[in-house]
């Protein structure tokens, strides 16, 4: 298990663990970010990561990123 940062763009990878205070699980709940799901790395910049997840785009910051392991 690492965290989404340290994943390899392109790749599938399943969410294993979501971690974070409430108010940070629930932000990225609502972006469709659960445990089970699928998300893949599309780019990285600085640190700050684009991801393909439920079939959309989204951008999250790193430590947003350091959050989700896979």
């Amino acid at each position: 298990m690492l965290p989404l940062t340290l994943a390899d763009p392109g790749q599938d990878n399943i969410i294993k663990r979501i971690g974070g205070n409430p108010e940070v699980k629930k932000h990225l709940e609502n972006l469709g970010f659960v445990v089970g799901g699928s998300v893949k790395i599309i780019s990285v910049n600085d640190g700050n990561v684009i991801v393909n997840v439920k079939e959309a785009r989204v951008a999250i910051s790193k430590e947003m990123a350091q959050k989700i392991m896979v």
